[in-house]
């Protein structure tokens, strides 16, 4: 029985063997012994002379400094000022599913605050038996949970509906974070208090400037929220909320309110500011739809992608990306290297998770010719990925939100990447 690796023309080993017979190392990912001794193997190098750091050199840990490149970003002619902005997570250069703290985009609407724990207040108050107020330490007692989700801001790839924008996966979908939460679950903390019948909305407030509050459905705030005061094993970061706050998992990011303060059980939405003027969806005709809070099966090519050029050469290459849902968990992905003509299913690394990205490969072999890469997503509840023709049939141009399209890459005879429109 054969163990050669199956879906890869030529092997691998058969692709490197002729690389050395024509002149030994290559850029493809590595080559049979060549003529001449490569001084990294022969020759004893300055890292294998001496001794490295030591254990307490960096108390943090932090990357080294062969991938400072690997940063969020930001685009500066967005908004007027960074106190009210956002930046991008690098998803060009990730791979896996989980988002480093470090690279997991931000979105303010009046800056990042300093907050201490010991000066943290949560309320919930409104139609409740028993208005409450937990200190952090009172969130600490509760029954703890840890749980993966992705947060999309409604945002993400909105810059894209009038046509391919900017030249990057990280600034096309890179306002999208995936990180294991611990904390509580919101239904413990509201049975707590006890909701009255009355009840049906609850009113989420943010202890910010800009008093960020949401009107969420009792039904979902009950199903899977959570107050949320650690991210990927430590404590949240200043620019996701610390020291705890709201997750709501699958849904837009505006209503993952951080620095949470307060929480009022309702009978009707509050119809505040960012479920009204903002984060509504303008249709063709000039009216807006709003509720719209399920992020819906997504998924782009994360490399070869403009940030991500092909720079091996010829031979194998691994064309990588990641795909998501609100309605569930991602049950399969296909990939297109001619714009849409056809498609290949590609490999996820692991069984889709509800509300969590799913890394997504496919292995093949590029001689150089131009490819338009397309990726297309579907999940548990039969929901396909549209293409941007689709979404305009029924929501026009005037959209910002919930642009779920199809996304195409450019990648040219020399291995650089451009975004364009294949609708």
């Amino acid at each position: 029985m054969s163990n050669k690796p199956k879906g890869l023309t030529p092997s691998r080993r058969a692709f490197l063997k002729g690389a050395a017979a024509v002149g030994g190392s290559m850029a493809g990912g590595g080559a049979a012994l060549a003529a001449s001794p490569d001084p990294l193997i022969v020759e004893k190098q300055p890292w294998a002379q001496g001794t490295g750091d030591g254990v307490d050199a960096s108390p943090y840990g932090l990357p080294i400094q062969y991938e400072g490149d690997v940063v969020r970003r930001n685009v500066e002619w967005l908004t007027a000022d960074t106190i009210s902005s956002i930046n991008f997570t690098p998803i060009h250069a990730l791979d896996g599913t989980i988002t480093p703290q470090g690279c997991a985009f931000e979105r303010h609407h009046s800056g990042a605050i300093d907050m201490r724990k010991e000066d943290f207040r949560l309320m919930i108050n409104g139609l409740v038996d028993t208005p409450l107020v937990f200190s952090y330490a009172d969130l600490e007692r509760f029954p703890r949970e840890n749980r993966t989700f992705f947060l999309e801001c409604a945002a993400n790839t909105g810059m894209e509906w009038a046509g391919a924008q900017l030249n990057g996966a990280q600034f096309t979908h890179g306002m999208i974070h995936n990180m294991e939460y611990s904390g509580v679950s919101l239904r413990s903390l509201l049975e707590e208090a006890g909701i009255k019948p009355e009840g049906k909305w609850v009113y989420v407030e943010g202890a910010d400037a800009s008093s960020n509050g949401r009107s969420i459905p009792l039904e979902k705030a009950l199903d899977d929220c959570m107050i949320a005061f650690k991210a990927n094993g430590e404590a949240l970061r200043k620019e996701h909320g610390y020291p705890a706050r709201l997750v709501v998992p699958g849904w837009e990011g505006n209503m993952w309110v951080k620095w949470i303060r307060r929480i009022e059980v309702t009978d009707q939405p509050i119809e505040s500011r960012e479920e009204t003027s903002k984060y509504t969806d303008t249709l063709e005709d000039g009216t807006s739809r709003k509720w719209t809070w399920v992020m819906d099966a997504k998924s782009v090519v994360t490399s070869p992608s403009p940030q991500s050029p092909i720079k091996h050469g010829h031979g194998p290459l691994v064309i990588t990306g990641l795909a998501w849902s609100g309605r569930g968990a991602i049950t399969r992905v296909d990939v297109s290297k001619d714009g849409g003509k056809t498609w290949e299913t590609a490999r996820l690394a692991n069984p889709g998770q509800p509300m969590a990205l799913t890394r997504f490969y496919l292995d093949t072999t590029w001689t150089g010719e131009e490819m338009l890469l397309q990726s297309r997503a579907m999940d548990e509840t039969g929901y396909v990925q549209p293409t941007k023709a689709m979404l305009r049939e029924t929501r026009g141009e005037n959209s910002i939100y919930h642009n779920n399209c199809i996304q195409t890459w450019w990648i040219k005879s020399n291995g650089e990447g451009e975004n364009v429109e294949v609708s």
